[in-house]
């Protein structure tokens, strides 16, 4: 599944890259950053995935030679050139916000040149084999299972709510391979072939009308033993990587899970319509604008960390906490703008109808998963009340 043919797969546009903001007016056109950039996209009026990923420009503030080792500036100066040519990333927001962080992270070099090209260019697309019927929130309770037989390893077990399963190529895995001492030292972390003998896929279809999610069976799924991420009984502490980078890529620039409109596009066309009838109306406009800046600084602090490859902190929890609540916040907003036109399917902010209100209608009804999917708000005020305020563990029984 290329990233062409899942642009293609929603007709809402969630899937579709990201609206890039509007290129800087003011910026310094003499900068030799610049001037590379905008040579190099000279060359390449029309980049593929892969001669994107290949020049380090999918993600930019990643090591050489997977990125440019980019600082905060840098990656907004090449977003901003990327901006003024109509150029877009590759869409694998899984395989890039999260399993490649961490094969980055934890592979060794072999794996990283077997699975990071493909991952950079959109050609191979990813999803996350973490959540179980009884472990979403918790994954330390999870029973999926890995036993060793000779070179491989054997996988059984069920995952849920498993976003894209259907399109992927592969799946970053956790099973328990020990189940001695604490539950967390038990688990592994594994890359599994999403078309493996064994594994079936079965859609879930959520009130949006949309098939995102999936439930994915193991019934003795074979992977070989280069398939196994970092040592094992070490995919606790891996996981924590990969969940710290997905709670910076799902709180991303846009409301839905760093995908679709954003605040500063709600204030855009309540400009352009004249929608907002009163002073509340307003107030709770700019409330919500406010709340998207401090969202978007905090994004670009976490960023800058990740650059310089610091393990995601808890803070990436508190952004989680923060931007799901947003995404609420600004989809309720202009599900009220849209006022009578609101209980109309495919209807927005203004009456605007066609793709843009079908966006804005779509949005309302999957911003309801925000507070849930990733782990739940009372998970992520816990591990912010333990892990960044230091306040005892709740007691249990």
């Amino acid at each position: 599944m290329s990233s062409t043919d899942l642009q293609h797969h929603d007709g809402r546009g969630l899937l579709a890259p990201v609206t890039p903001a509007p290129p800087d007016e003011h910026a310094d056109a003499s900068d030799p950053r610049r001037v590379a950039i905008r040579t190099w996209l000279g060359a390449h009026p029309s980049p593929s995935g892969a001669e994107l990923a290949a020049a380090g420009l999918v993600a930019p503030h990643w090591p050489e030679p997977w990125g440019r080792g980019a600082d905060v500036e840098y990656q907004l100066l090449i977003d901003d050139e990327l901006a003024r040519a109509g150029v877009t990333r590759p869409v694998n927001p899984i395989g890039i916000g999260w399993a490649g962080p961490t094969l980055v992270h934890a592979g060794t070099s072999a794996q990283q040149e077997r699975w990071l090209p493909g991952l950079l260019s959109g050609e191979e697309f990813w999803c996350q084999l973490f959540s179980e019927p009884d472990a979403g929130s918790d994954l330390a309770s999870l029973r999926t299972s890995a036993r060793r037989d000779g070179d491989e390893w054997v996988i059984s077990g069920q995952k849920i709510w498993t976003s894209y399963a259907h399109l992927a190529t592969w799946g970053i895995l956790l099973a328990r391979t020990s189940s001695d001492g604490p539950r967390h030292r038990g688990i592994s972390y594994f890359v599994c072939p999403m078309d493996a003998p064994g594994l079936s896929i079965r859609p879930i279809v959520d009130m949006t009308g949309d098939h995102a999610f999936n439930e994915v069976f193991l019934d003795e799924v074979r992977l070989p033993g280069d398939h196994l991420i970092g040592a094992v009984g070490d995919g606790w502490r891996l996981a924590k990587v990969t969940l710290g980078n997905e709670r910076v890529s799902l709180s991303g620039e846009g409301a839905l899970w760093g995908r679709g409109p954003t605040a500063n596009d709600l204030v855009r066309l309540v400009v352009s319509s004249q929608v907002a009838r009163n002073e509340l109306e307003r107030e709770d406009l700019v409330r919500a604008w406010s709340h998207g800046e401090i969202l978007r600084l905090l994004r670009l602090r976490l960023l800058e960390a990740a650059r310089s490859g610091r393990e995601p902190g808890p803070e990436a929890s508190v952004r989680k906490a923060l931007a799901d609540e947003h995404g609420q916040e600004v989809m309720e907003l202009a599900q009220r703008l849209a006022g009578s036109a609101g209980m109309l399917a495919g209807r927005g902010p203004g009456g605007a109808g066609g793709a843009v209100g079908a966006e804005w209608s779509y949005g309302f009804l999957y911003s309801r998963a925000l507070t849930i999917g990733g782990g739940t708000s009372e998970v992520q005020r816990n591990i912010i009340a333990e892990r960044v305020l230091g306040l005892a563990r709740d007691l249990e029984g």
